[in-house]
């Protein structure tokens, strides 16, 4: 009889324990008044503009949460991960969303740290040249020498690629990512290999003697950056994951057979403590998804980065998010 008083005890003490844990981050969130968020900077997905003011797709992402549970997209706090220490904030739980990619969760061991939400954006690897470069694709490079940052994602893809083609090509390491573009600039190498968003970003600078560079059409690999929340409580998570979704689903247009824009996945989640009007105050404040890339790293930014795989999956994307069938 003690044993199962015991036992009884113990499972009431386990349940109120969870209880209490659930909603903690909402609560510190509407207590606070303030989203905090942070991630690596990307050109186009997190960097600080002219003006000291943080600004990027994963910026208005935060927004766009902090518009749903707090009813304005400004009260937000964003934060850079440049160094391992930086990364503390994620496994301390300080921030309330974290951007981050399949190599950062390995590299800081953050795995028992986050869960791993929606895809936010596809990022890809790939190889820019000089406008008037006769390349036109990677395999055009084939023995010529292409600058790259040593041990990086892209240095592994270059070797992955050309070793499939048999063929050899000239290794330009660096350290220090100032150092490679001014060499590429200089055009003391035939190409540059990085992130997209990165060379999106180089191309537009010029240097000493205005180089004109161009993507080439082939990405190396591709790798999705996630909107990741603490382990801790899955009430939070749902409430960023349902938010990113309803970005994502509103860029549906609405036919005569389907639901479309704000009514292609109407949540309506009293546990989650979101009001009525929720969504729509978030597609008020910084639009669907595609209105958020396109402003940020699109057609009206000056990175002109195409959708590719992150258009909708309607327009042939890979972003799918739910929908009323």
């Amino acid at each position: 009889m003690r044993f199962y008083s015991l036992l009884l005890i113990l499972l009431v003490v386990c349940y109120s324990i969870s209880d209490a844990m659930a909603g903690a981050v909402a609560d510190r969130v509407r207590t606070g008044a303030v989203v905090r968020c942070g991630s690596v900077e990307r050109p186009g997905l997190a960097g600080i503009d002219s003006v000291g003011r943080w600004t990027g797709l994963e910026v208005d992402l935060c927004r766009a949460v902090a518009a749903a549970v707090l009813g304005s997209p400004e009260h937000i706090e964003y934060h850079k991960y440049e160094t391992p220490l930086d990364f503390d904030a994620v496994r301390d739980q300080r921030d309330d969303i974290y951007f981050l990619t399949g190599s950062e969760i390995a590299e800081q061991k953050l795995a028992g740290k986050v869960l791993p939400g929606p895809t936010v954006f596809v990022e890809s690897l790939n190889v820019m040249v000089a406008a008037k470069s006769a390349a036109h694709h990677v395999a055009d490079l084939a023995g010529d020498s292409i600058c790259f940052m040593i041990g990086s994602p892209a240095e592994r893809s270059l070797n992955a690629y050309f070793y499939a083609l048999h063929k050899n090509w000239f290794r330009r390491a660096f350290s220090e990512d100032g150092e490679m573009v001014d060499t590429y600039t200089a055009q003391n190498c035939h190409a540059i290999a990085g992130e997209i968003t990165s060379l999106a970003s180089t191309c537009l600078i010029p240097g000493v003697n205005r180089l004109s560079s161009r993507i080439l059409p082939e990405a190396l690999a591709y790798f999705p950056v996630m909107a990741a929340t603490g382990t801790g409580d899955a009430q939070w998570s749902s409430i960023v994951a349902w938010t990113v979704h309803t970005l994502i689903s509103a860029e549906r247009p609405e036919t005569r057979w389907h639901a479309g824009g704000a009514g292609a996945m109407p949540i309506t989640a009293p546990e989650l403590r979101l009001d009525k009007e929720w969504q729509h105050r978030v597609l008020k404040a910084v639009g669907n998804y595609g209105d958020i890339f396109n402003r940020n790293l699109g057609k009206d930014s000056p990175l002109k980065i195409d959708r590719g795989l992150n258009a909708n999956q309607v327009h042939g994307g890979l972003l799918l998010s739910p929908f009323l069938e």
